[in-house]
């Protein structure tokens, strides 16, 4: 049997930084926790990060602690200029779980010879933190994604054109926070070249990039999500290609179709033709009277999508519309800037 540390010969500078890595890594567990069980929500998370700190604090035996001496640490109250730049949960839960992974290598290496018991549980955490950190930062990043979802009112689709990436940016710029990269003609490389032009566009300003049909594509880009049409795949197959922190979203042009997308893994609905559209010209228009029921039967969010102008956008919210997503009110206005602050002060003003 393994002799406790009182047992031994204790270097005390020894339970010194053993106690200190203890404390550190107990401490950046429970940072990494607390986001997970209120942040989150995911008590899967929760649970393993919680048993990894009562399985430490166990091994946080006195001998440890009676060596403590706060007043004499010379690197006590130090701090560096990369602690004050961690702007968003994602920045701390890294941070944090980089402070856990190197406090349980050091008590790894020094508790070899005095404490195997702590030198081996400190690994095994370490290297089941490898994963779980992955794990924290992919929900982190998808909860991210689905909070802007939530705020999105106005979804722009993109058309073929000359001025795609001006345009985009008109849009952008005056507030548009969610668009959908959709282009039926061309190569693959000249689709690539377009998405990766928006994708930085969309970084620079904060907003959501979609891609249509093509899930390759949007993962070749890094896009956050992509938006399905009734003869695409399968959502459970696309979800399972996109993982868990990307969004997905399906058109939908009936209630049974409503109804269906409500057992499948999407975030966001596409409800229309509302009126009749260029797009698809052969689509018989569902009506605004559709939309309202369709806004409450959806448990997510629902987009009316079809021949939506700044003319007609009131009767669709009087109707019960609170999202909208356009074509060519954008992409063929004389001034896509002023056509999109126009159809977000109509589409903010609304009360539900």
């Amino acid at each position: 049997m393994n002799p406790t540390p009182s047992e031994t010969s204790l270097d005390p500078r020894v339970a010194r930084l053993i106690d200190a890595n203890l404390d550190r890594a107990r401490e950046g567990l429970r940072v990494v926790e607390d986001w997970c069980r209120f942040g989150l929500e995911q008590q899967d998370l929760v649970v393993r990060l919680k048993d990894w700190r009562q399985r430490l604090g166990r091994l946080h035996h006195d001998s440890y602690k009676q060596a403590r001496s706060t007043s004499t640490d010379t690197g006590a109250g130090l701090e560096h200029p990369a602690q004050l730049d961690r702007h968003s949960p994602d920045h701390v839960v890294a941070a944090n779980c980089a402070r856990v992974q190197e406090a349980l290598r050091v008590l790894e290496e020094y508790g070899r010879s005095i404490d195997p018991a702590l030198a081996a549980e400190a690994a095994e955490i370490r290297y089941g933190l490898y994963d779980l950190e992955v794990t924290c930062l992919n929900a982190t990043l998808g909860a991210r994604r689905r909070n802007k979802l939530k705020d999105a009112r106005l979804c722009l689709i993109t058309t073929p054109c000359d001025d795609l990436t001006d345009r985009v940016e008109a849009a952008l710029r005056n507030g548009v926070g969610m668009v959908q990269y959709r282009c039926k003609a061309g190569n693959d490389r000249e689709r690539l070249r377009e998405a990766q032009q928006l994708r930085q566009l969309c970084n620079r300003f904060g907003a959501l990039l979609f891609i249509n049909d093509r899930v390759d594509l949007a993962l070749a880009v890094d896009a956050d999500g992509v938006h399905l049409g009734q003869d695409d795949m399968p959502s459970e197959v696309a979800r399972d290609l996109l993982g868990v922190d990307r969004l997905l979203g399906r058109s939908t042009h009936s209630i049974d179709q409503v109804h269906q997308a409500q057992q499948e893994p999407i975030d966001y609905l596409g409800f229309g033709p509302i009126h009749c559209t260029a797009v698809k010209p052969e689509r018989k228009p569902v009506g605004v009277e559709l939309l309202a029921q369709a806004t409450a039967i959806s448990q997510r969010p629902v987009f009316a999508i079809g021949g939506i102008t700044s003319a007609n956008l009131p009767a669709l919210l009087t109707a019960g519309g609170q999202r909208a997503a356009v074509i060519g009110a954008i992409m063929h206005a004389d001034d896509s800037g002023l056509a999109s602050r126009q159809l977000l002060q109509q589409l903010d003003h609304a009360t539900f």
